[in-house]
Order: C-alpha cells, then structure tokens, then sequence
C-alpha cells in the first residue's frame, strides 16, 4: 500500500474564511490511514477558470458550497465545468440553511468522509458493466486485427496464383463480409459503452441511501429499548414500504427522517396490538384482514 500513491482529494469552497474552518474539521480525520487518501489542498474561489487549473492532476474534487441557492447553483456549474477534468467530482451534503463559515466542524468533518464513501460507492456501481464491454472491445480488436491479417494474406496469394484467381475472390470476399460484421459488432460494442457510460453519470448524480442502526435510531426516536427487533421486520416485510430496507439490525432510507417515519408507524402498529406479534401475525392471515386500514 505504501508504495502506492495515496488519492489525492481536493476541497473547494466559495472564500478564504471557509478555508479556515474546513482545515480545522480536518484536523482529526485519519485519511490517509483509514482510506489512503490525502486532501492536498483547500481552494478558496467562485470561479470555475481559477478551479479547473487548481485541481488538474486530482483524483477526486469535492465541492463545499453553502446550501443557499447561490451556494447550489455555483455547485452544478463546478460540476459541470469539471467533470471531464478530475476523476469523480462530489458535493458535500450539508444541513440545509448552514453556511460553511458558521458550520460545526464536527458537521463538516463527517461530511468530508461521506462524501468520500459516495464516491467510492458510485465508482464501483457499473464495474462489472464496464468490465464486460472492456473484454468485448478486446475480443472485437482482436478479431478485426486477425482478420485483418487473413485479408492480407489472401490478396497476396491471389496475386501470385492467378489460376486461383475467381477462388480466392469469392474466399475475400467473404472475408470482406465478416470484417464488415466485426466492425459492426465493434460499434455497436462502442455505442453500448457509452449508454452504459450515460446511465453511470446518471447514477452518480442519484442520492445514495443511508444506513442507521435500528436498536440506536429507537432510542433516539422514543427514549426507549427495542427488544424485539423480530417484530419491526416483520411488519416492514408485510407493508414493504417504498424507499426503506430493515434487515440485520440496521435500517436504510434516503434520510434520517424517513427511516424515523417509518419507525413511528411501526411503533403505533405495536401500540394498536398492545405490542403482540402473534397476533398480528394471525391477523395478517386472516381473509377479512385490510392491511389498508393500518396505513390510515
């Protein structure tokens, strides 16, 4: 790992004051021993000229910006201006109506990670895609320089054989035919590459789920113990709520709120059967059961 080059990250944000209070949130992240990365510099400036000459040469660029409208519209231009000069362009999610200047460092420091593990995780989404049509490209290459030669080698035999001349004609011709497939099949290789490349950017611009331990996230919502997480996946796994995952002691939505949403929902569900899965669970296999009057 040493002898690898860390990845280098580079932050920027909309003036100097924001530069302070971002190095001060990064005082006590540990990136280049958890994530062998390093964040090389901090870069004070609104515009995208001045940002694409100081992020050349990064790997990943996050964007800072305040969350006011001015803040999100300076963003997507930097995203759009830079996206074909670094390797993965990334805003950092901050609550809304903060100003970077007046942030909690605490804030800023966890979003930084965040960021970074967004990163990564939109990175690998379609690798096995890209992997596919990486093997296809090469395979197509190869046939086309293999046949390539073929074609070569049968023009030079037909002119020192002239007595062959009709044989070996009909044979290039074929030839010809197929070499005309392969580069067909190249393109087509080449036009699926890049839809996939299209849904790939398309992904990465999606909002990413998170993941939050459900016996914590209890706790937090009610003041309260979870002891029987067997009941929460039960009712999730009846009402299969759009936008949540509850397995394994962790529940995943798109925010925080809504994965407490749903855990209120749950909660009035054991309050109205005195907290009794087995009769819940009778209920649901009861014929004249509407599970519709619950979500009411």
């Amino acid at each position: 790992m040493d002898a690898i080059n860390p990845i280098d990250v580079r932050i920027i944000v909309e003036g100097a004051s924001d530069v302070e209070i971002v190095s001060r949130a990064m005082q006590n992240i540990a990136l280049g021993a958890e994530y062998h990365i390093t964040i090389s510099s901090i870069i004070p400036t609104t515009n995208p000229e001045i940002a694409k000459k100081a992020v050349q040469g990064a790997d990943i660029v996050l964007i800072a910006t305040d969350v006011d409208a001015p803040g999100r519209e300076l963003a997507e231009k930097f995203k759009k201006c830079l996206k074909d000069q670094v390797g993965h362009v990334e805003r950092m999610k901050f609550p809304f109506g903060h100003d970077v200047e007046y942030m909690d460092p605490s804030i800023i420091r966890k979003e930084i990670k965040n960021a970074i593990i967004r990163t990564g995780l939109t990175s690998i989404a379609n690798i096995h895609k890209f992997r596919e049509l990486e093997d296809l490209l090469v395979e197509s290459r190869e046939n086309l320089v293999e046949l390539t030669k073929e074609k070569k080698d049968l023009e030079i035999e037909n002119q020192n054989l002239g007595s062959l001349n009709k044989e070996l004609s009909d044979s290039n011709e074929k030839l010809a035919d197929k070499l005309n497939i392969v580069q067909d099949d190249l393109r087509n290789a080449k036009n699926r590459h890049a839809d996939i490349k299209n849904k790939y950017q398309f992904i990465k611009s999606k909002q990413l789920f998170e993941r939050f331990s459900l016996s914590e996230l209890w706790k937090e919502s009610f003041d309260e113990e979870l002891n029987d997480k067997e009941q929460i996946y039960f009712i999730s796994n009846e009402f299969k709520p759009e936008n949540i995952i509850i397995g394994q002691d962790y529940i995943a939505a798109a925010t925080k709120e809504d994965a407490k949403e749903w855990l209120k929902i749950i909660r009035a569900v054991l309050i109205f059967y005195d907290s009794k899965i087995e009769d819940l669970k009778e209920e649901f296999t009861d014929e004249k059961f509407n599970p519709n009057l619950l979500k009411e």
